[in-house]
């Protein structure tokens, strides 16, 4: 068996499209050993890595469908998001990947035959599983052809990871890149450092980011970089100063921001497209449509094979779906050549370092902490986040003990940053809280960016 174990400086495993498919193979001969079909779950709470990656690829070859999670998640939150998937097995050691590699080898279909199932919050902040089940022959490879053909994944490339992959932008980007003959570098974490030596030592050709990550590199001091052909970035919104600074340290040529949600892709824009309009993400990707409704909600048709449900929920399936065309609540507004603007995100949606996190689940947590008699939960913009999470608290406590116990009930990415009491909350005539004045609260030498 050959695998590669290749590490420098950058501290991340190097694979080739060979030993990706070697590792893959067994990978998927001891899931099948254990017992998983096509159509069973696999949750994988473990950190992220090139294991990780050959896991969930080799699952997907034999139509098991992985549930990647974030690993840091509380044992209350993981407990309730592994009773909702019904896994046929949960993988929480990164020593269980290097059994499974170490398995007899099974054969694998050409291309994945699903989606992993990721876990995404909506307005009411309930995770839902987005779940596309196992897919035939052929959706299966018009999923993959869509891919690659806007991304022109080839064998010469060299694709370096760099956010977690418990997302599906990550996975979607390397798996496209080994499928094709390329080449793939998983950094353990996102560093600025370990990324400027990655660039020096691999010259990567491809990269996901997000403007979080951007912002780091901007303030880490990066030089300008010639080997990236494709250099894409979303999960938030990007300012136009930082958007300008990419362009000229990555070259024009190379930055495409994309604007998608978990369960599907809208668009794809240029830096030209951009340049030309500045703020737009772009226009429809190919094979799909957009339109808006009178309320500005954003809607985009798609093709069969890039179709999805809400795992176990019907209702909020069908609030999802009209005609063809799906909506995660975002809105916006076309002109008259297709260009989107977004006019906002989800409701109260708050986006940290790329990672979605609703107020919702947060009030719902910190509403249990002693003392604590109401809670809203609302973003302050950020240079290095785009945005932090904050907590506005009435009630016989202090921020310190509310701080002390969203550690206990919220993975780090999800707890409040500050935390300020209150004697009341702003309302409107109807009892709702107006969380654009929230910010407002807290001291005015920790506001802004």
């Amino acid at each position: 068996m050959t695998r590669s174990r290749r590490r420098s400086r950058h501290q991340g495993r190097r694979l080739t499209a060979t030993d990706a498919e070697d590792a893959q193979r067994r990978i998927a001969g001891g899931l099948r050993a254990r017992g998983l079909d096509a159509g069973d779950r696999l949750v994988l709470v473990v950190p992220s890595s090139a294991e990780l990656l050959n896991t969930v690829l080799g699952a997907l070859r034999v139509g098991i469908v992985p549930v990647p999670v974030y690993p840091s998640l509380t044992p209350a939150e993981l407990d309730g998001l592994v009773a909702d998937a019904q896994p046929a097995l949960v993988v929480r050691e990164g020593a269980v990947l290097t059994e499974l590699e170490a398995s007899d080898p099974v054969d694998i279909a050409d291309v994945p035959l699903a989606r992993p199932m990721h876990y995404t919050s909506g307005t009411t902040g309930m995770p839902k599983g987005v779940w596309s089940g196992v897919l035939d022959d052929g959706a299966a490879r018009a999923l993959l052809d869509e891919e690659a053909a806007l991304w022109e994944f080839e064998r010469g490339d060299r694709h370096l990871v760099c956010s977690p992959l418990h997302h599906s932008a990550p996975i979607r980007f390397a798996a496209g890149t080994l499928l094709a003959g390329g080449e793939v570098t998983v950094l353990d974490r996102f560093d600025p450092a370990a990324f400027a030596a990655a660039v020096a030592e691999l010259e990567p050709t491809t990269a996901f980011l997000v403007p979080a990550h951007l912002q780091r590199l901007r303030q880490h001091g990066l030089q300008p970089v010639s080997s990236f052909r494709l250099l894409t970035h979303a999960g938030a919104p990007c300012p136009a100063p930082l958007k300008r600074w990419a362009h000229d340290i990555f070259g024009r040529r190379s930055v495409w921001e994309f604007y998608g949600s978990t369960e599907g892709q809208f668009t794809a824009c240029t830096a030209e497209e951009w340049e030309n309009r500045p703020g737009t993400v772009g226009r429809a990707r190919p094979g799909r449509r957009l339109s808006t409704d009178r309320d500005g909600t954003i809607w985009c048709e798609v093709p069969d094979h890039a179709r999805f449900t809400y795992w176990r929920d019907p209702e909020r399936t069908a609030e999802a779906w009209r005609d063809g065309a799906f909506t995660v609540g975002d809105l916006g507004r076309l002109d008259e050549d297709g260009y989107l603007w977004l006019e906002g995100r989800r409701d109260d949606l708050i986006i940290s370092g790329g990672v979605n996190v609703y107020p919702a689940e947060v009030e719902r947590a910190l509403a249990d902490a002693p003392g604590v008699a109401e809670v809203a939960v609302f973003a302050v913009d950020d240079d290095r986040w785009g945005q932090r999470v904050c907590a506005a608290v009435v009630g016989g406590t202090t921020a310190e003990d509310v701080l002390r116990f969203a550690e206990e009930r919220l993975a780090p990415f999800k707890r409040p940053k500050q935390v300020v009491v209150v004697g009341e909350l702003p309302r409107t005539g109807m009892g709702k809280v107006v969380r654009r004045e929230l910010e407002r609260l807290l001291p005015p030498s920790t506001t802004g960016t």
